[in-house]
């Protein structure tokens, strides 16, 4: 009888083992084949640079950032507490780009007792939807042959292909032209994949001259009419200085020189490319206008300089000097960049302590072209760290005609603030030539979302004008912007920077 039982149990106990081990082959199985099918589904995908690149292992950072939230509150840092960029600007980015709801519930996380804090004046008789005034075209370069006209007040800032990667460029420069704003080369000359998607380019000369130079280094004017040709090439912007390094030219790590890049902008492969500091043939504001005339006369197109400023006198020789020799001789525009711009490869003494930021610079530089009664004559660009609506309608008031953006875009493509824009090792494929890393970055479906972010900011901007209670964002002056001062009160940006008296 008990050797019966024991038969029963051990048989009853196989039986359990068998159907608990098949339960665990099955439910082992249907793991790895779910996880296959994910694979699969992740690494052919369009949608996610990160998913198409790191299948699977990928969809780890899209939980942790829906549980940062959570962590966050008891043990990390709060969303607006990063640097260059905190996740609260880089989620409006990323949800503008993919034309999601941007609004937001419960109340707002920036502390706007913060010294520096921007707040718009609100009128208490806003604008209504329909009395929105159109962005109308604006002229560039008035005594040009072939002057430019454009409507857009957000444009793409200067990215060359050589920073940036062959699938980037191309997503810009389609998404560009569904956005109908303009795209700056870079100084790393022109690529087939600017022009691949017919959109309006600025044509970005730096002190090395690449793209437009002659074996010596020299500038061409037969390299100059070459380019001129192209009609998709709108205008010429001369760098003087970038924010993230002034004083220092660019700088493009050996790793990054591909045989492809080599060639456009004549250096050899593989080595580093590091240009001059200055521009040789340019050291005083005299040269900087001949400079200015002679490309002018040789491509018939608009002609204007990219700047750091951290002090004005020169601005007032340079100014001075356009009055004696005529205003047609002035720069068509002067793009100002903020002294906290991105790079994708500086020195950190530069990036941390050289430069004022666009805050202090702007608005002073609109003052010396108002003094010297040339503000009508010379178009402002504001570049550097307007990537949300607020910085981008703040540089409207402060005197901005145009705003661009570089990271603002590179978010839109994808970029997660990595930091490896000097490494070739990009996640997202934006900022390395490793063909495994860039096979993640659909230029097709980035250049719809450069297109969204594009629009979506401006939309807001405009808002943000209604509320002041104008028509129209280029109707935004320094009396519709007030700053946050060290006792936590603000002040209008008018009276914290006056404009001059007459």
């Amino acid at each position: 009888m008990d050797s019966l039982f024991s038969m029963d149990v051990a048989f009853y106990l196989s039986r359990s083992v068998e159907l608990l081990s098949a339960v665990f082959i099955f439910t082992v199985g249907s793991f790895i084949l779910y996880s296959l099918v994910l694979y699969i589904k992740d690494s052919t995908q369009k949608e996610s640079t990160i998913l198409r690149n790191y299948p699977l292992i990928g969809r780890f950072r899209f939980l942790f950032e829906k549980m940062g939230e959570f962590f966050r509150q008891y043990f990390f840092a709060m969303d607006r507490e990063e640097l260059p960029f905190n996740r609260a600007q880089r989620n409006w980015v990323y949800r503008a780009a993919k034309n999601l709801d941007s609004t937001i519930a419960f109340g707002s996380t920036k502390d706007l007792r913060q010294p520096g804090a921007i707040i718009f004046v609100n009128c208490p008789f806003p604008k209504l939807d329909h009395e929105n005034a159109a962005l109308g075209p604006m002229m560039i370069g008035p005594y040009c042959e072939k002057p430019y006209s454009t409507s857009s007040v957000f444009n793409i800032s200067g990215m060359s292909f050589g920073a940036i990667s062959k699938p980037a460029v191309q997503a810009l420069s389609h998404g560009a032209k569904k956005a109908g704003c303009w795209f700056n080369t870079g100084e790393g000359g022109l690529s087939p994949y600017h022009l691949e998607g017919d959109c309006d380019l600025v044509y970005q000369i730096g002190t090395a001259k690449y793209g437009v130079r002659d074996k010596h280094g020299n500038l061409s004017n037969d390299k100059l009419k070459q380019v001129a040709q192209h009609q998709q090439i709108k205008m010429f912007e001369i760098k003087l200085s970038q924010g993230a390094k002034p004083g220092k030219g660019g700088i493009l790590p050996g790793l990054k020189v591909t045989k492809e890049i080599s060639h456009i902008r004549g250096i050899p492969v593989k080595q580093d490319s590091i240009s001059p500091n200055r521009h040789l043939d340019v050291n005083s504001p005299a040269e900087l206008l001949d400079l200015i005339q002679r490309i002018r006369s040789v491509t018939g197109k608009p002609v204007g300089f990219k700047t750091v400023v951290s002090s004005w006198q020169w601005l007032d020789e340079l100014c001075g000097l356009i009055n004696s020799r005529g205003e047609e001789s002035a720069p068509d525009f002067i793009t100002v960049d903020g002294g906290d711009g991105g790079t994708g490869a500086a020195p950190m003494s530069l990036i941390d302590n050289v430069g004022l930021t666009l805050t202090e610079a702007l608005p002073a530089v609109e003052n010396v072209l108002i003094k010297h009664g040339l503000r009508q004559r010379i178009r402002i660009i504001a570049s550097g760290k307007r990537i949300n609506p607020t910085e981008v309608a703040w540089a409207l008031c402060a005197g901005a005609d145009f705003v661009t953006s570089a990271r603002g875009f590179m978010f839109a493509l994808g970029c997660i603030q990595a930091l490896q824009c000097n490494k070739n090792t990009c996640p997202t494929g934006i900022t390395t030539h490793n063909p495994d890393l860039q096979r993640g970055l659909d230029p097709a479906n980035k250049a719809n979302r450069v297109a969204n972010y594009q629009k979506n900011l401006v939309k807001e901007v405009s808002i943000i004008a209604h509320s002041c209670g104008v028509a129209g964002p280029r109707r935004l002056h320094r009396q519709h912007a007030r700053i946050v001062t060290p006792n936590g009160l603000s002040i209008p940006l008018d009276e914290l920077q006056p404009y001059p008296k007459m």
